[in-house]
């Protein structure tokens, strides 16, 4: 169905006004036949590729229907992976900006239980995990779902892939069955239609096809935004680029749009914002100074920017990354026109680059990744637009106006005694005071080491100062040490040749034998994919998984932390817990203990016996006695005896094996 406004799909004010904010006013397919389901309270199944909106398709309705003044989890969001369960959490923070009192938690594995634990004491309003970590909280009691009235499976066919849907499963089994269930799937095997026809009602489907192509001529690039700030990698790119005509450059919100339009201005380019709120005059008055060419750049949104269809735009650069894939090829198809060559370049930050993946599987292309220009770069480029500059103004110039100005150039030289060549230097440098040929390097000394491009082989290196020589206390050296043997002048090396990079060796490895196997329908596969993604250890670190009818192995490495091997004993492969043991050794994990005293048969500590006079006693002069018995011995010649208690003389035992009094004759 084709939805012009978020308003129509019966979102409240806040939900929309938190929508404006971020630029988004037309709802993507996948949100537009959603979002009235989900708010009408039916169950849903959706087949949508990552990146056509979804994470909007369910946030939004759940918000929606929420009761903020009930502080229990009222949704719960089942996601494969930590990353994206921080990524959802981070989109329903951003749609509930207007909502007052929202809270959302993500629990992962990877993370210490006791944030994790103080938060969900608080309480929470939507609680986005993953499978493993959301069982550790039910069984400890810490998460209930008793007051849950939506569950989301987010990538169901992913958390197929990872082995968890039978952790999925038991979950399911263990929320209210008068919740309503959305299950969202890239695609729709076999075991994830049985988990849709068990768990779901009745459900309603909704399946976007991913149609969208880019258009063939347009080169696409991205750079990773690594150490430097995005402006000062924008100029830079504005700078270097070749064919460089008019730039169409996307970000987010119509705030961000004024801001870096007049950023732009302030560092000398041409450039105009372009907002949804704009009238319509104004904003064909900014398109139309961009096709006349008084314009070079336009700083635009998503919205504002459809329609626009400007011949000399060679350039589209994403400055901030779409929250979806169509919303990037409707940029991108802003260059490239009428059978032109265009170019689109995409600022990718480290944790955006899982949309890099969903784009390049949309379009079906490889998007190539590009380094930051160097100072050098920047200063060649603005030398060969001077020259090219300075050609044109003496193509143009008629031979009466070259005449005069040769008669300027002779002057000049009279008056202040200079050749040719100085004269023509002093007016190139006047030429170019306001856009400097060599960039100040001031403004290039913090280069991220990311970007810094490998020094020469044949660049000399800096010779280091000697550190200053400390007199060593002590007996002098005797003389013939006094001075070490000279060493022979060593040879010049000659050039090396660039050694390539190699991975450093594998760690030491561990054998632990796991309580599952072949009998219970595990695979390798779901062994390594529970490691590493409640244990957050990198997958090229799991050694080989072997998998007999009731147990297996797993190597994993050595003097793995206490605390991570205390998580995988309780990480569930086909519902059941791994119980890691160590092969040849003692359940793990186990604590290292520290070396007690042994203890005597008596009960006694077994700390060596002291020896007489080690604890000296004070007599009554107050001099020191060094012949004194050892301390907790009584010399019975000292003084009179002591009577025995009260209750040994009623007959208590006198058994001395067993510490009692002895009573005495």
């Amino acid at each position: 169905m084709t939805v012009d406004t978020f308003a129509a799909l019966g979102l409240p004010a806040p939900l929309l006004l938190a929508l404006a904010d971020v630029g988004y006013e037309t709802p993507s397919p996948i949100q537009a036949g959603c979002i009235p389901i989900l708010i009408a309270g039916h169950d849903l199944l959706g087949e949508a590729q990552t990146g056509t909106g979804k994470t909007a398709a369910f946030a939004l309705p759940i918000l929606a229907r929420l009761d903020l003044s009930k502080k229990a989890p009222q949704a719960l969001v089942l996601v494969p992976t930590r990353e994206l369960a921080i990524q959802v959490a981070e989109a329903f923070q951003r749609y509930a900006t207007h909502v007052p009192g929202f809270h959302v938690l993500p629990v992962y594995g990877g993370q210490s239980l006791l944030p994790q634990l103080r938060q969900l004491s608080r309480g929470a309003h939507v609680i986005v995990g993953t499978p493993g970590r959301v069982m550790d909280h039910l069984e400890r009691k810490s998460l209930s779902l008793e007051s849950l009235s939506t569950l989301v499976l987010d990538e169901a066919d992913e958390m197929l892939r990872m082995g968890f849907l039978e952790d999925v499963e038991w979950i399911l089994e263990h929320t209210p069955a008068t919740r309503q269930t959305a299950l969202f799937s890239a695609t729709l095997p076999p075991p994830i239609q049985r988990v849709a026809r068990k768990h779901l009602r009745a459900p309603k489907e909704v399946r976007i096809r991913a149609a969208t192509t880019t258009v063939a001529k347009v080169r696409q690039r991205y750079w990773l935004v690594r150490g430097t700030d995005k402006l000062d990698a924008l100029t830079r790119m504005l700078e270097v680029e070749e064919s460089l005509d008019a730039t169409l450059i996307f970000v987010r919100t119509r705030t961000a749009t004024a801001e870096l339009a007049g950023k732009l201005e302030a560092r000398g380019y041409a450039a105009a914002a372009l907002s949804g709120d704009m009238a319509q005059p104004l904003r064909e008055r900014v398109i139309e100074k961009l096709k006349s060419g008084a314009l070079d750049i336009v700083v635009a949104t998503d919205v504002a920017a459809r329609g626009i269809d400007v011949a000399r735009i060679s350039h589209v650069i994403n400055y901030d990354i779409p929250y979806d894939t169509e919303a990037y090829v409707h940029r991108i198809g802003r260059t490239g026109r009428a059978g032109r060559a265009g170019d689109a370049i995409l600022f990718v930050a480290p944790r955006e680059q899982r949309m890099l993946h969903a784009i390049e599987a949309a379009t079906r292309q490889k998007i190539e990744p590009i380094g930051l220009p160097t100072r050098e770069d920047v200063a060649g480029r603005r030398l060969a637009q001077f020259t090219a500059q300075v050609g044109e103004a003496l193509a143009g110039l008629d031979e009466e106006q070259l005449a005069f100005f040769r008669e300027v150039a002779r002057g000049l030289q009279k008056s202040h005694d200079r050749g040719t060549s100085e004269v023509a230097a002093a007016l190139a440098f006047m030429a170019q005071r306001d856009r400097p040929l060599q960039p100040d390097p001031a403004d290039w000394a913090e280069q991220s080491k990311y970007e810094a491009r490998p020094a020469r082989a044949d660049a000399p290196r800096p010779q280091r100062e000697a550190p200053p020589k400390r007199e060593r206390l002590g007996r002098p050296k005797p003389p013939e040490a006094a001075a070490p043997a000279a060493r022979a002048e060593r040879t010049e090396r000659t050039e090396r040749p660039p050694r390539a990079e190699r991975p450093g060796p594998p760690p030491p490895m561990q054998v632990y034998r796991i309580d599952v196997g072949r009998a219970h329908g595990a695979t390798a596969r779901d062994v390594v994919g529970a490691i590493a993604n409640e244990g957050g250890i990198e997958g090229r670190l799991i050694g080989a998984v072997r998998l007999e009818e009731e147990s297996g192995t797993v190597e994993l490495p050595e003097k793995l932390p206490y605390r991570l091997l205390e998580k995988l004993q309780s990480t569930r492969v086909r519902k059941r817990p791994l119980k890691l043991t160590l092969v040849g050794g003692a359940s793990a994990p186990a604590r290292e203990k520290r070396d007690a005293p042994a203890h005597d048969k008596r009960g006694g500590t077994g700390y060596p016996k002291r020896e007489a006079g080690a604890y000296p006693k004070r007599d009554g002069t107050g001099t020191l006695r060094r012949d004194a018995p050892p301390y907790g011995k009584r010399d019975v010649s000292a003084g009179p005896k002591r009577d025995a208690p009260s209750h040994a003389k009623r007959g208590a035992p006198t058994d001395t094996k067993r510490g009692k009094w002895h009573r005495k004759p």
